[in-house]
């Protein structure tokens, strides 16, 4: 049996904060700027697959025991391992939101 190799997954809520992170960016700086956050973006979250983007657990005071995130330039990625072996973002926050607030919203998200 072959296995598939792990690939990445965008939840529901990070979904909408992506959406929201192309409109903001391409408003403020263009379209083609967008697509360049966001490309660099997911090829940091590929990274993890690959052990290449460096992560960090999710501090204990967000609740989380299974998550880790790392850092995109001006955001914070939130992930899990899915069940399935899967990276799942489970959101994306920029750097000036309140973390903790926004990440338990997020996370008790249905997925």
């Amino acid at each position: 049996m072959v296995r598939r190799k792990p690939v990445v997954r965008v939840q529901q809520v990070a979904t909408l904060r992506l959406d929201a992170i192309f409109r903001y960016t391409r408003g403020r700086w263009g379209q083609p700027q967008a697509e360049r956050y966001l490309k660099g973006l997911f090829k940091a979250a590929e990274g993890l697959l690959s052990h290449a983007t460096p992560s960090r657990p999710i501090p204990a005071a967000f609740g989380i025991a299974d998550g880790y995130f790392f850092r995109y330039q001006h955001h914070f990625v939130y992930c899990r391992t899915l069940a399935n072996g899967d990276v799942g973002i489970v959101t994306v926050l920029h750097e000036k939101m309140h973390q903790i607030a926004r990440f338990h919203d997020d996370f008790a998200a249905p997925r």
